[in-house]
């Protein structure tokens, strides 16, 4: 009678390919909090980074020879000794003259199109209006031959990835907008279409989730444990983060609140209904308010702002009181949430003090820091760019930048 195999023990170390990815993961785990701790503190010392991170002194100096070998970090002084004995330190920061993500944000009037550096800081931006319809096959074969241009006026610049966001209901790991009802778009696969035009890789992410991780990486809000960033433009929408996770929920539905209910609200919305989110709170909606009462004579919501800083009452009142029921809606989404942070993106808060006042009077909460967005003169530029830029601060040991020559032109 042969002898049965002993049970493997619960602390025992798994066996094969399990072992293997685990170990993976380890590392890209590891690589991850050593690259963080570089844009977050850098120039800094590979002891900081180990006292930061709680690596040993040995990986972290692994990991950072590893990013310096990929081109991400670079040591950036002559080696200094502390009194005494001891290895000099060379502190180390982000190389953020090499490389570039590029970005694309697709929104209702215009697409956008932006290469950003490591920090997150826009390079070069450009805006394609969408003079000829919003067609999906005319605006993405626009958006990739805008990257190009962009990036041959870079001198050198090496893209990383492209990272595309846009409104409405975005799949991610499908790289889809499955469905945008103010362009019209359905089923439409962005990141094949940008990806055969511009041979690089391609990630697609709705624009709040793409805001929140910009602000988790870049923002002021950064450290914060949870987040939740309220999206108000032609589109309305939101996105969640905790403990430096975005939730998607299936098929990256999380997130879609145009239609939720706010009490006062007056205007019909195309469900049926009265007083949807996005019906009321819509750029659309502000504009046409501002050109009933002769404030401007355009769709454009910063020509509102532009009227109320040359103090039009009129336009002050709208913004303002635009501001206040975007408050209300905040208030609603932090007593479900609870998060620690709530950023809004929305022209009036951003731009203009009254407004952020009444937007957080009306959220009436003194325990959750209520910021506007951090990048109010870039905002689009950095929503494309950060859906790239996040999977690189996730994963950077699985950064293959696109050799010197090239540069993701369009095919």
């Amino acid at each position: 009678m042969s002898r049965s195999a002993a049970p493997l023990s619960p602390l025992a170390p798994p066996p094969g390919p399990t072992r293997r990815a685990a170990d993976g993961a380890r590392r890209r785990t590891s690589a991850s909090a050593v690259l963080r701790s570089v844009l977050e503190h850098g120039p800094v010392a590979r002891s900081t980074i180990a006292r930061l991170t709680g690596l040993s002194p040995a990986s972290v100096t692994d990991h950072c020879a590893r990013l310096d070998a990929l081109g991400l970090i670079r040591e950036t002084a002559a080696p200094r000794r502390s009194k005494g004995a001891g290895r000099p330190h060379v502190p180390v920061d982000l190389d953020a003259d090499r490389f570039v993500a590029c970005g694309v944000h697709v929104a209702v009037p215009y697409t956008s199109v932006a290469l950003l550096d490591l920090r997150g800081r826009v390079v070069a931006e450009r805006r394609l209006p969408h003079a000829a319809g919003t067609d999906p096959e005319r605006i993405l074969a626009s958006a990739a031959e805008g990257l190009g241009s962009l990036l041959t006026e870079a001198e050198g610049r090496i893209p990383l990835g492209v990272g595309v966001a846009a409104g409405g209901w975005v799949d991610r790991d499908s790289g889809t907008v499955v469905e945008h009802a103010l362009l019209g778009w359905r089923d439409v696969a962005v990141r094949d279409v940008i990806g055969e035009r511009t041979g690089l890789p391609v990630q697609v992410d709705g624009h709040a989730r793409a805001l929140v991780n910009a602000e988790r990486l870049f923002g002021r809000a950064r450290g914060s444990r949870s987040m939740l960033h309220l999206f108000v433009g032609n589109v309305v929408d939101a996105a969640f983060a905790t403990h430096d996770e975005v939730h998607h929920g299936p098929r990256s539905q999380a997130g879609a609140i145009a239609h939720l209910p706010l009490a006062g609200g007056t205007e019909p919305c195309e469900c049926g209904r009265t007083g949807c989110l996005q019906a009321e709170l819509s750029e659309r909606t502000l504009c046409r308010r501002a050109r009933e009462h002769h404030v401007i004579r355009t769709a454009n919501p910063v020509h509102v702002v532009r009227a109320a800083a040359g103090g039009d009452p009129v336009a002050v009142r709208l913004l303002v009181e635009r501001a206040a029921m975007v408050g209300r809606a905040a208030r609603l989404l932090l007593d479900v949430l609870n998060p620690e942070a709530v950023v809004v993106t929305e022209v009036g808060v951003m731009h203009r003090q009254d407004c952020l006042a009444a937007l957080r009077e009306a959220v009436g909460r003194r325990d959750a820091l209520v910021v506007p967005s951090s990048f109010p003169d870039s905002v689009l530029a950095v929503a494309g760019g950060s859906v790239a830029l996040d999977v690189l601060y996730r994963d950077p040991l699985s950064v293959l930048p696109v050799p010197a020559g090239k540069s993701g032109e369009p095919n």
